[in-house]
């Protein structure tokens, strides 16, 4: 199999500083981009560890496919509390946090996915003490770690689910090579389609969520805004001709990079993003799509709405967590029911 090219989308950073100033969310760009199947970073089982937050939708789309390719017994994990540290913390505030005791303030009590981080072997606290190490000040999840080397493979999601897929067999993958999905198969006019789709997604939805939810300028949220229910009106005409997926019959790299947006949309974005323009539920083709994709096996245990609740509504000015929405039935339930769309 030729190993498919490195691929993500970046935000423009032109005048990066100047657009913050004026109320723009600007995405940063990930520092470390080596690649397993490098020199440096032989495929093999039980070498590899990811350091995620289960509320991160780039941690997500890694931990989506870890489950669907079968690699959950072959990569080892560690998940972050949701809710990075306050004003109060002795290293700071705004850093994600291995602490498996820490009380959720939705639940009264603390989150069972939460650990404590194992994959260095020293018991760090911070995900930004990983990045210390090698002399970087970033601090960001989702983070592909070498337990051998000691090194950061990568910290840039796109391009960890695809190496992920082209190196799942000799990563260990429970799954033979025919029950296993091919993300990005080599049909080159499928990749092109695929790599259109994402494109799209990423600058509309993806990154289009935050940029309308983190912005404090109400035109850069407008447009933000419209190109968001722009897109996805679009993605429903789309699938109207009743295809199981995005590019036809078969589960793909793009079906995984627009599912998480998508999980979060009506039971947070709503609210917490301030795209309140409608319901995933409100667009009948996409909803069947999003529970035909929830129902993938391994995907619905790779993702929490909890955390997702605890960890967008925790950091909002009052770290009061909306309880709903309860009608036409809670979420997550509601995913396994495509009927309620009509």
């Amino acid at each position: 199999m030729t190993p498919p090219p490195q691929t993500s989308t970046e935000e423009d950073q032109t005048d990066a500083a100047a657009r913050k100033a004026k109320g723009e969310f600007v995405r940063g760009v990930s520092g470390f981009r080596h690649a397993i199947g490098d020199a440096d970073f032989p495929a093999e089982p039980g070498r590899y560890h990811l350091f995620v937050a289960l509320n991160c939708p780039w941690c997500h789309r890694v931990t989506l496919a870890r489950a669907v390719l079968g690699l959950t017994g072959a990569i080892s994990m560690d998940v972050a509390f949701p809710n990075r540290t306050g004003d109060d913390d002795p290293a700071g505030p705004n850093l994600w946090e291995f602490n498996p005791g820490r009380i959720a303030s939705l639940t009264g009590a603390p989150l069972a996915e939460c650990t404590a981080e194992t994959g260095t072997g020293q018991g760090l606290r911070l995900a930004k003490q990983v990045y210390q190490a090698e002399g970087s000040q970033e601090q960001s999840v989702p983070i592909l770690y070498d337990k051998q080397a000691g090194r950061i493979v990568s910290n840039e999601s796109a391009e960890i689910i695809r190496m992920l897929a082209a190196q799942a067999g000799p990563l260990g993958s429970a799954l033979s090579d025919a029950d296993r999905p091919d993300f990005y198969p080599e049909d080159a006019a499928l990749r092109t389609q695929i790599d259109a789709l994402n494109e799209r997604v990423y600058i509309t939805i993806n990154n289009g969520a935050y940029k309308a939810g983190f912005s404090s300028d109400q035109q850069v949220y407008a447009r933000a805004f419209e190109a968001y229910f722009e897109t996805l009106g679009w993605l429903d005409d789309l699938l109207g001709d009743g295809r199981p997926f995005l590019t036809g019959e078969a589960f793909t790299e793009a079906d995984l990079r627009l599912f998480p947006t998508l999980y979060r949309h009506d039971p947070v974005y709503t609210v917490r993003m301030k795209l309140n323009g409608a319901r995933i539920l409100d667009y009948p083709n996409l909803w069947r799509w999003l529970c035909r994709v929830y129902a993938v096996p391994g995907v619905r245990a790779a993702g929490s709405l909890v955390h997702c609740r605890q960890g967008y509504f925790g950091r909002s000015w009052n770290g009061v967590v909306p309880l709903g929405p309860l009608r036409p039935m809670p979420y997550p339930g509601a995913y396994e029911h495509p009927d309620l769309a009509g």
